[in-house]
């Protein structure tokens, strides 16, 4: 059943807090681990307004809201939020919250920026002096050791199915940090883009905007452009609980997570400034889901077009022609390619290719692109070109944005031009009404003049953070919210020119709230190759995380992008993947002369038509669900305990998903594997789609798993429609 609609508003608020304090730390007690149980709860309480002091049950003093939302105190200040009988948030009253002072330090650079402090003091609030209730809220204070309050107000609005918490300080703090409750069942996923698994309980990492970095592997840094576990393009300060809750954090700056990881029984969220967050309270992932859009907002639907393949293709007009015609001789379908070079080509950093940062066509290399893009629309087909934020000093743009007051300035007042992956490269100025113009005019002409249908939307996460910005924003502010500004000149464009939604844009940077105006998401620039670390075993945690983050519509590079060449058995298997992906996309990657592509030798050819043709296959049930994702936000690529949230052995499952509710994919990531162990759900009976076998679910299951098979399952019933397919 649905729960009632409310809105539970929690409001901290410290004042004339003391200067410092002793660092974070105290004894462990909160609700969910002392003193509170989720039974035998006391019947709901009549508010009447004016103050009261609650019931008690088990240990707690119990206040009702006017919703029936039960708040539960502990005597240590620790604090329970339940929704008919269902705890959905758990705040620790040992140690309590804590508020910090210090001084941000910015290093680094090209993309991969660092921000260090100084002078860092913390105030923790660790006497819990009590609760009350007055008009409908609920107010809970502690004390510091100076006897200075911080208090915390927890009350109800209206008509949002979800809760709310909101701090306000009255102090100087550059932080407030919450310490929530880390009980034996919680876990932490989403967080936006994460690579390495779903739940990142143990993990302690900063979210922000940044650089994923070229290689995520520590002990083999590439300069200083190699990333980490947690450097992500599209970070947001957001969890899901597998139990079927979960939390946003409303900011536009940094978030600070430890997540069990200091303290086994306490996840820490550090907010900068005031914090504004939101619990999401289910009582399904489903519903989570749908609360996190109803809250941010939710990407447009894709054209049906969409879920046939996109082939990825450059060299110049003589060269994508020729590889169409190739296409069309092997019988390979597909609805769209995709030209990255249609600006002009130049050598990458790293000796690959890359291509020329404007929104113009390189007529050498393209002398007639608008007729190229007519005959292909006369076939029925769709172009899709490319796009960053970048500006170069040497190309189209610069001088009249740089005359017009629409660029970034340093310090010294002047155009900031920074190091970029083309050398130097200036950056847009958003807040100026006439960049916002100027840049539309540029994508408009894209559509209206070549007759583009969408582009991927590259980058958006190298602003710098010591810029000048127009209106006076906080330079680390405007890095963080640049991705939605960058995608909303798209988007608005796309609005006005296809307003029937026949489009499709690409996007890589994200943030909260980029949501509203963003469509699909690819997840970046993997390695050509088999590590865990940065290379294709990192395609399915990301795909599971964007999905439980409200970002439905994914795709990724087959076959990678930076680092390899990639080998034929990488491109196969990666292939495998795409084909049971929303979307099936290729990509020639930096090293495009040695990368090995669908064109390579004649079992590739016959291995990438095979998987094509399955992928079209589904294209109508891709349909069916990306319908349900654009209304409700429902993941197309889900996470196994979205759909068994009963069998615990789904939870920490980041390696397999299902395409929509049926299809359980268990793609094969390891060099040289040839069989595969998969857990399937406990319910249902799973049918091996390649052999018509039938297993039991609540089993792992060992399948054999040669080039061209890999696991992939059907629920309750054979899928001999996807079996017949052959290349």
């Amino acid at each position: 059943m649905r729960l009632s609609p409310a809105l539970i508003t929690l409001a901290l608020s410290c004042s004339s807090c003391g200067d410092d304090a002793p660092a974070v730390g105290g004894d462990s007690g909160g609700v969910g681990t002392t003193g509170t149980s989720t039974g035998s709860l006391t019947s709901p309480q009549e508010s009447s307004g004016g103050s009261t002091s609650g019931t008690e049950a088990d240990g707690d003093t119990v206040f009702v809201l006017s919703d029936g939302t039960e708040v539960r105190v502990s005597d240590e200040g620790g604090l329970g939020l339940f929704r008919e009988q269902r705890r959905v948030f758990g705040l620790r009253g040992m140690p309590g919250p804590h508020g910090r002072r210090f001084s941000e330090i910015y290093g680094g650079g090209i993309g991969l920026w660092t921000v260090g402090r100084s002078d860092e003091s913390t105030v923790a609030f660790d006497d819990f002096t009590g609760a009350s209730m007055v008009d409908d809220t609920v107010v809970l204070t502690w004390v510091d050791a100076e006897g200075e309050a911080f208090t915390l107000e927890v009350s109800v609005q209206d008509p949002m199915r979800s809760l709310r918490l909101r701090t306000t300080t009255t102090n100087d703090f550059d932080a407030v940090a919450v310490p929530l409750d880390c009980d034996e069942g919680a876990s932490f996923h989403g967080f936006g883009e994460q690579y390495g698994a779903t739940d990142q309980r143990g993990e302690a990492f900063r979210l922000w905007v940044t650089e994923q970095g070229i290689g995520r592997d520590p002990q083999l840094p590439l300069l200083p452009i190699n990333g980490n576990e947690h450097t992500t393009y599209f970070p947001m300060p957001y969890y899901f609980d597998g139990r079927g809750f979960g939390g946003l954090f409303h900011t536009t700056l940094p978030v600070d997570v430890d997540l069990c990881s200091s303290d086994p029984d306490t996840a820490w969220f550090e907010i900068r400034g005031d914090v504004d967050a939101t619990v999401f309270v289910g009582p399904s992932g489903y519903d989570v889901i749908e609360q996190l859009g109803d809250a941010v907002g939710r990407p447009s639907l894709p054209p049906p077009w969409a879920w046939e393949p996109w082939m990825g293709m450059q060299g110049g007009q003589e060269d994508v022609t020729a590889e169409v015609a190739r296409l069309e001789m092997s019988g390979i379908p597909y609805a769209a390619i995709w030209v990255q070079d249609w600006t002009g080509i130049r050598p990458n950093l790293d000796g690959g290719f890359g291509v020329e940062y404007r929104w113009r066509t390189d007529t050498e290399l393209y002398p007639d692109l608008p007729g190229m893009v007519a005959d292909l629309h006369a076939s029925g087909k769709r172009f899709l070109g490319y796009a960053n934020p970048f500006i170069d000093p040497d190309l189209d743009h610069f001088e009249e944005m740089s005359q017009g007051g629409m660029l970034l300035k340093n310090p010294d007042g002047e155009d900031y031009i920074a190091l970029a992956p083309n050398i130097q490269s200036a950056h847009p100025d958003f807040t100026v009404p006439a960049t916002e113009a100027y840049v539309q005019a540029e994508l408009r002409a894209m559509v209206e003049d070549i007759g583009m249908d969408g582009w991927m939307s590259d980058f958006g996460e190298w602003a710098p953070l010591d810029a000048v910005v127009s209106d006076g924003t906080d330079p680390l502010r405007y890095h963080e919210t640049f991705p939605v500004s960058w995608h909303r000149q798209w988007r608005t464009v796309m609005d006005e020119l296809r307003p029937d939604g026949d489009f499709a844009v690409f996007a890589r940077s994200g943030a909260t709230g980029v949501h509203e105006v963003a469509q699909i998401y690819w997840i970046g620039d993997q390695e050509c190759d088999f590590e865990t670390t940065d290379g294709l075993p990192t395609v399915v945690p990301a795909m599971l995380n964007l999905g439980l983050s409200g970002i439905p519509f994914v795709t990724h590079d087959i076959a990678g992008f930076s680092g390899g060449p990639s080998t034929k058995e990488l491109f196969m298997r990666w292939t495998e993947l795409g084909a049971f992906s929303p979307i099936m996309r290729t990509h020639e990657g930096s090293d495009k002369e040695n990368n090995w592509k669908w064109e390579s030798d004649e079992e590739t050819i016959a291995h990438f038509r095979r998987f094509s043709r399955i992928h079209v296959a589904l294209a109508d049930e891709l349909q069916v669900l990306a319908e349900l994702a654009a209304q409700r936000g429902t993941p197309m690529v889900r996470a196994l305990m979205l759909e068994f949230p009963e069998d615990p052995q789904t939870h920490g499952i980041s390696d397999s998903f299902l395409l929509g509710p049926d299809l359980l994919v268990a793609p094969v990531v390891r060099a040289g594997a040839r069989t595969r162990e998969v857990y399937l759900p406990a319910g249902p009976s799973w049918v091996h789609v390649w052999s018509g076998d039938t297993f039991a679910g609540g089993e792992t299951v060992t399948v054999p798993a040669p080039l061209g098979q890999p696991p992939v399952f059907s629920r309750d019933v054979d899928r001999p429609d996807l079996r017949s397919i052959d290349g």
